[in-house]
């Protein structure tokens, strides 16, 4: 279990067993460079995995998390193996589908869904009604939630669509089924909702249930959306 070796490292840091580059570190976040630092465990040398970045199109039915104590299917059980592993970058609830990023970069993943850092989520909301005429309004100046205020920073009817109930939301959030919430807010349902980016990334024409890893250039970005200033990874267990 990644959560149960996580906690043994952090023994293992804690109790100065482990050193970088010759050096007793205790310090938990710690960032190392794959290539040029080196980690020993009680003296011997200990490989670092080299950073690995993936995009999994989610489909309803799923839930974002490592087990679910319910007996129901999670993400990690339709990856593969040598992904599984790897941390989500924000979580979709069951029902939603599109775009997960997953990776063994922790301090990219706390980057990527700080609320400070407002990173952008997009979504393609099909509702059970048109829109009407303040719709679009109502959620771009924001509406009042159970846990407080929640906006988009842009919302637009999704060009092609002659019903008019599917809707195009840019967030800088990620609160728990925060989308389903603003639209229930202005009197519709979600019937569908898909994750069609985050930040710089986008689920392109990546199957449904289909995963691949990103390229060098995505991977930057994604670093800088999430404020990291350098080439780090950090430790596997921190």
């Amino acid at each position: 279990d990644v959560y149960k070796r996580q906690g043994e490292a952090e023994r293992l840091i804690a109790s100065g067993r482990v050193s970088v580059n010759g050096v007793v570190v205790r310090e938990l976040g710690t960032t190392v460079v794959p290539g040029r630092d080196e980690v020993r465990v009680d003296g011997e040398p200990v490989r670092i995995p080299e950073p690995l970045w993936v995009a999994f199109h989610k489909p309803a039915g799923l839930l974002t998390t490592r087990r679910d104590p319910h007996g129901g299917r999670t993400v990690y059980d339709a990856l593969p193996e040598a992904y599984r592993a790897l941390r989500y970058v924000g979580r979709l609830d069951r029902n939603t589908e599109g775009l997960l990023i997953l990776t063994n970069e922790g301090e990219a993943v706390h980057g990527l869904t700080h609320p400070a850092r407002g990173v952008e989520r997009e979504y393609v909301v099909t509702m059970d009604r048109p829109a009407e005429t303040d719709t679009l309004r109502r959620l771009t100046a924001g509406v009042e939630l159970h846990d407080g205020p929640a906006r988009a920073l842009r919302a637009s009817l999704e060009p092609g669509d002659p019903t008019g109930r599917t809707l195009r939301l840019v967030l800088a959030e990620g609160r728990k089924r925060e989308v389903r919430r603003m639209i229930r807010a202005v009197g519709r349902a979600v019937e569908r909702l898909v994750r069609v980016r985050y930040g710089p990334l986008e689920l392109g024409d990546l199957p449904e249930g289909a995963c691949r890893e990103l390229a060098p250039m995505e991977i930057a970005a994604l670093r800088r959306a999430a404020g990291m200033t350098h080439e780090s990874h950090t430790k596997p267990w921190t």
